[in-house]
């Protein structure tokens, strides 16, 4: 039986959390929510379960809104230096900015908010999987520098479905760029988890690829599939139905070898579309500590 939808309001102590991971390319990260209801199973931040005492299988059931955060954030901002120029605040780590709470709390909004009416000279970048975050172009065009990224797993909708149970389908997302590109504003796609059934499909891949690059995306982030414990735990609770022809895949591309092959189709298929590969290479967690 599926756990309960749980909503809670909290406050938070803090807000601005700096960046950890030794490969980032922010400074500090700003999560208005705990939890994300979209619940897609590969999700690396399942973990924050364990700080709200929630188990990781947990994801997707239970949101907690940083009622304060707007607050939080007003406060914490005044402290950079320079009005925050050269630095980049990224909504959001663990969470999703733009999931189906945000459009009673506008937390995420009231943020933007915040750092215009304090003049941040830095940039902001998001990372969502959701078209609502079309209903805040008005304010991007008012921020100094901003840049909005999609998560496109699958150009399939039936696929970003089942591995991605509430969030926007694909096509979604995907017009969702189309629309920031005529806007004006900078856009890039984080093309991953890489989920093995594309290893197979040379085309499927070029077929993702390509859709990236035809709504006038020129910048990429990729990233293999993390298949840490608590991860592939929450995936065989949450896919016991699967194929296990497509577990084997799963298990399997977390070999180097099956990296390092994906890799070489990877980088062709940059070249081939003109993409900037944001960090240089496919991004693969346990090498980002």
């Amino acid at each position: 039986m599926a756990s309960p939808f749980e909503v809670k309001e909290i406050k938070a102590k803090t807000i601005l959390s700096k960046a950890t991971l030794k490969e980032a390319d922010y400074d500090y990260s700003c999560n208005p929510y705990t939890g994300c209801r979209f619940g897609c199973v590969y999700c690396y931040a399942s973990f924050m379960g364990r700080m709200v005492g929630k188990k990781t299988e947990d994801l997707g059931n239970f949101v907690f809104a940083k009622i304060n955060a707007p607050e939080l954030l007003k406060s914490e901002i005044l402290k950079l230096k320079n009005n925050g120029r050269g630095k980049v605040i990224w909504f959001s780590s663990v969470t999703d900015p733009y999931q189906g709470m945000e459009a009673k709390y506008q937390l995420t909004r009231k943020c933007l908010q915040v750092l215009v009416d304090a003049n941040f000279q830095g940039e902001v970048s998001f990372l969502t999987k959701s078209d609502m975050v079309l209903r805040d172009i008005d304010i991007f065009k008012r921020l100094s520098h901003v840049e909005v990224g999609m998560t496109i797993t699958s150009t399939d909708d039936s696929i970003s479905r089942y591995f991605e149970k509430f969030a926007p389908p694909a096509s979604a997302r995907l017009a969702a760029l189309q629309k920031l590109h005529d806007e004006g504003i900078e856009t890039y796609a984080f093309i991953g988890p890489l989920l093995p059934h594309f290893v197979a499909s040379d085309e499927a891949l070029d077929t993702l690829f390509s859709s990236v690059h035809n709504v006038g995306v020129k910048k990429i982030f990729v990233e293999f599939l993390n298949l840490s414990g608590y991860i592939r735990n929450r995936l065989k609770i949450e896919l016991k139905d699967m194929d296990p022809k497509i577990w084997e895949e799963f298990y399997g591309s977390q070999k180097k070898d099956y990296r390092e092959e994906l890799s070489i189709k990877v980088y062709a298929l940059v070249k081939k579309y003109g993409f900037k590969l944001r960090m240089d290479k496919p991004l693969y967690h346990k090498e980002m500590h």
